[in-house]
Formats: structure tokens, C-alpha cells, sequence
């Protein structure tokens, strides 16, 4: 019996046929554009809370988690509360995120809902003072919660918007898989992978420089960010409508 990889390195048709299924995937939450934006807002935020609100990370909870225990283990009982709340917020940011996905959407879909809720988190931690910091991070680990649950996906490939661990796992597997099999697929996916990362760390790098500038109103920008994500996905949509309607047209011809 002919070897699979062998009947596949013959037919480079079949990778051209992948290759086209990659780049033309029509789902609208997990396009590329909206994800790189998703990645960027992201940086952006994880900076703006250590920089600007006490050197608490908002987004991945795994430092705040260190950080409680190290508070804990040196009897800072204040100090720990100021981690613990963070990530409290972070799980109820997920619980609710999948409860508004079982409601659904009314006019708009449930991921733009999200959207538009993190909007308002957002333009409401920027109206807090240095002295409510512990609220103001608790309210973006809270959206940060809500933006990694509701988009999981680039490309129809895992990832988080808020994180870079597993998508740097995912990058180093994919090459891996590149290598062992030589096929183009797993290098497209390692290299989106590379610049979901790159993205996130620039957003944190302008999520610094602002925040040395614009201090905690620096949040404000991420507002706007994420007000592009959501026109984005009704442009998006409108252009799946277009190309869906252009090859129904060419099929009945």
C-alpha cells in the first residue's frame, strides 16, 4: 500500500486546494484581521494595568497567581486580596461570557455584544482614579475574560487574544510539524501563530509608551480598538454576503 505522505507530495494540487480553504475561511469571529486587532487590544492591556495600576496583570491570571501566593507565604494578607480580586474577576468574566452566548443576540450576534460590553468596561476604568485601582483592574481582567472565551479561534485554529503561551506552544508545534512532513499548511499556521504574538507584544510595547503619557486615560485607546472590532465584523459579514452571493449567481449560470 502507497504511503499517505508519498500519494500527497505527489499531488500538490491537494495542498493548493488547502492552501485556498486557509486563506478563504469565511468565519467571520475568527478572521485574521479581527484577530490581530483582538491580539493588539490585548498587549495593550496586560501593559496598561502593570504599568499604570500597581503592577497587576489583567489578562493571563497565571503572575497574579504566583504573585498571591508569594503575598500569602510573606503574610501580606492586603496585598494578596489586591491578586485575589483580579482573578476572581477573571473567572466571573467567563461565566458570564458563556451565559450571554446562551442567550444569543437580539439585532446584533452575541461576540459583537461582548464587544460592545468591554467597550463600556473599558471607558469605565478609564474614569477611575489611582485610588480605585484594585476596581480597575478587577473590571479588565473582568473583559479580558470575556474577549479570550468568546474569541477562541484564528482561522479556525485555537488561540487567545490575551495570552501568548499557548499560541507560542501552537507556533513551535506547527513548525515541528512542517519539518517532519514538509507539507506548506503547518508553516502557514506556525506563521500566523508567530504574527498573532508579534501583535501582542507591539500592543504592549505602545500600551508602555501611552500609558507614560496619557497615564490611566491611556485605557481609552484600547475603547477605540475595540469599537474598529466591532464595525469590523459587519464589514466582514457584508463580505461574505457579496462573494456568497456572487458564486450562487455563478453556479446557476
Amino acid at each position: 500500500m502507497p504511503d499517505v505522505k508519498e500519494l500527497y507530495q505527489k499531488n500538490p494540487k491537494g495542498e493548493n486546494k488547502k492552501r485556498k480553504r486557509f486563506f478563504a475561511h469565511r468565519q467571520v469571529s475568527d478572521s485574521i484581521p479581527l484577530a490581530l486587532l483582538l491580539a493588539l487590544t490585548g498587549g495593550f492591556l496586560d501593559a496598561y494595568t502593570y504599568v499604570t495600576r500597581g503592577g497587576v496583570f489583567a489578562n493571563a491570571q497565571t503572575g497574579n497567581i504566583v504573585l498571591l501566593g508569594i503575598s500569602v507565604s510573606k503574610g501580606a494578607w492586603h496585598s494578596a486580596l489586591g491578586y485575589a480580586v483580579p482573578i476572581a474577576a477573571f473567572a466571573a468574566g467567563v461565566l458570564v461570557a458563556e451565559q450571554i452566548r446562551r442567550w444569543g443576540g437580539l439585532r446584533l450576534h452575541w461576540r459583537q455584544a461582548v464587544l460592545l460590553i468591554e467597550v463600556l468596561i473599558l471607558g469605565l476604568v478609564g474614569c477611575m482614579p489611582l485610588t480605585m485601582n484594585w476596581a480597575a483592574n478587577s473590571c479588565v481582567s473582568f473583559a479580558c475574560a470575556l474577549q479570550v472565551e468568546s474569541f477562541r479561534k484564528v482561522h479556525g485554529n485555537a488561540f487567545a487574544s490575551t495570552m501568548c503561551t499557548g499560541n507560542l506552544r501552537s507556533a513551535m508545534e506547527m513548525l515541528f510539524r512542517y519539518f517532519d512532513s514538509r507539507e506548506r499548511m503547518p508553516l502557514y499556521k506556525s506563521l500566523l501563530y508567530a504574527v498573532v504574538i508579534l501583535i501582542f507584544a507591539a500592543g504592549a510595547a505602545l500600551g508602555n509608551q501611552l500609558s507614560a503619557v496619557m497615564g490611566i486615560y491611556a485605557v481609552f485607546l484600547c475603547a477605540a480598538l475595540l469599537l474598529i472590532a466591532f464595525a469590523l465584523m459587519f464589514i466582514r459579514e457584508e463580505e461574505i454576503r457579496r462573494e456568497e452571493k456572487i458564486e450562487q449567481e455563478e453556479k446557476e449560470k
